[in-house]
């Protein structure tokens, strides 16, 4: 028989108003699951409970949920990829270094073993994991406690350099459909994992790496069986230049074009629309394609911040009607600094203190997520939602004093604060220590992964470079 949890007379609670369709704060509430589902939020529960939780010094949230990560990989570039861009690909590096630092099967299981435990840590509940088939990713991630989004990712071409300065593509059309072909078979085979906390999402790596007949079908798959896909899309102003020269239109308008725009999509980045002052476009229609299609962002900060760029107006996004939603797309997998970050690059880029604010970004790394994975039932705390429960530690020196709780955890605190995390109804974060994973293991392993990987950099960088010519180190040795 389920077990009742009771967290009794919390001080804060981010309760959800169904009369108002936001989130509101409770004020010395009771929230109460059995299960993997919410029974009670609100004031004075009399039901009977199997664990009490003294709620006192504690701000009681909703599950974090996000929609873009690269959990397998992205751990291994930590020293890398931080100071790393290539000013002839406007100072992106994202193309010399995936083809040049290339990591084993051992050091991405422990890549994404250490990312889910970061992720737990700051709050997480629900991923939707972008990575490439892995053997034992499917009870990885389900063991790691999370509720995993799976997204195997397929393309119809690879990315090639032969300089600095040009980028090329090496098309293969049938691996491309046989990418699409197994991805399925992983997604139903995530839907039917024993956890019951595993769904699919379909995945087109990139919107310039995919044929159009690909990128037709794959939204037609989804659609027709009620799941969400996804792509990358305007996160490149080389990708923008691409697109244009293919088709002479920009990115959003060539989706548009070939119907892989509506409700079911969650577009990565979408940062280099027409009207992005990076690339002087003479037209202003993209924002309000995204809203009237119904499409979805997945916003990632941090790795345009370390390039020099950024979406520049999130919250004019929102105003626009866009669906935004939060995602983690480097390291470090930590969701509560990258909603810092983004209000900071917001009001930075705007001049702007209210271009956006602390509750968008709670609404974009809650409910919005939750629309964008097609879901109603997570992102709130709710009765009959699912126990995705965070509750966040009053008493840590870096909330206090406490007036606001969400500007003391997103602006201050972050991951140090938070204490405990529930997943469908189960305990996986207890003190701050994740229950699930050895993070510390996974460490090691990746570190072992990330010096194979560096030394094998020379074998397929286009100009035979070693891994510190590409990313010196930040201090010359002595």
């Amino acid at each position: 028989m389920s077990k009742t949890t009771l967290i009794k007379n919390a001080s804060w609670v981010a309760a959800w108003d169904e009369a108002t369709d936001r989130h509101v704060y409770l004020r010395d509430g009771d929230v109460a699951f059995t299960g993997d589902s919410i029974d009670f939020v609100g004031a004075g529960y009399d039901g009977a409970a199997d664990t009490t939780v003294d709620g006192r010094d504690l701000f009681v949230m909703p599950g974090l949920i996000n929609i873009h990560s690269h959990p397998q990989t992205e751990p291994s570039t930590k020293g890398i990829r931080e100071e790393h861009g290539v000013p002839e690909m406007y100072m992106t590096g994202l193309y010399e270094r995936s083809l040049a630092f290339r990591l084993d099967d051992d050091g991405r299981r422990a890549g994404a073993e250490l990312a889910y435990g970061d992720l737990l840590l700051s709050g997480v509940t629900s991923l939707a994991d972008l990575s490439s088939d892995l053997d034992g990713w499917l009870d990885l991630l389900a063991g790691s406690g999370l509720r995993g989004f799976v997204a195997p990712g397929y393309a119809s071409a690879r990315w090639l350099l032969e300089n600095a300065q040009e980028l090329k593509f090496d098309w293969d059309e049938a691996a491309g459909r046989q990418g699409f072909e197994d991805a399925i078979r992983l997604i139903e085979a995530a839907e039917q994992h024993p956890s019951g906390r595993l769904s699919g999402i379909v995945f087109p790596a990139q919107i310039e790496t995919c044929s159009e007949d690909l990128l037709r079908d794959s939204i037609a798959f989804a659609r027709d069986t009620g799941r969400p896909c996804t792509t990358h899309l305007s996160q490149s102003v080389v990708e923008f230049n691409e697109i244009v020269r293919r088709h002479g239109v920009t990115p959003v308008q060539f989706a548009e074009s070939i119907g892989l725009l509506g409700p079911t999509t969650i577009l990565g980045h979408c940062i280099f629309i027409d009207q992005h002052s990076s690339l002087r476009w003479h037209s202003r229609q993209d924002l309000g394609i995204l809203a009237d299609s119904g499409t979805s962002i997945a916003h990632c900060p941090s790795p345009f911040a370390r390039y020099g760029d950024a979406l520049e107006d999130v919250g004019g996004y929102l105003r626009a009607g866009v669906n935004v939603g939060m995602g983690t797309d480097v390291a470090p997998h930590n969701l509560i600094e990258e909603m810092r970050l983004a209000l900071i690059l917001s009001h930075v880029a705007t001049k702007d203190i209210h271009a956006s604010s602390t509750a968008d970004l709670f609404q974009m790394a809650t409910v919005n997520g939750a629309k964008a994975l097609l879901r109603d039932d997570i992102g709130r705390l709710a009765p009959g939602c699912k126990a995705d429960v965070v509750l966040v530690d009053l008493g840590n020196p870096a909330m206090m004093p406490v007036r606001d709780p969400l500007k003391s955890l997103i602006y201050h605190a972050a991951d140090r604060a938070v204490r405990d995390v529930y997943v469908d109804g189960r305990q996986v974060v207890a003190g701050g220590r994740v229950l699930t994973l050895d993070r510390a293991e996974a460490a090691g392993r990746l570190a072992e992964a990330q010096a194979r990987m560096e030394r094998d950099v020379p074998n397929h960088d286009y100009a035979g470079r070693t891994a510190q010519e590409i990313s010196p180190l930040s201090l010359p040795p002595a």
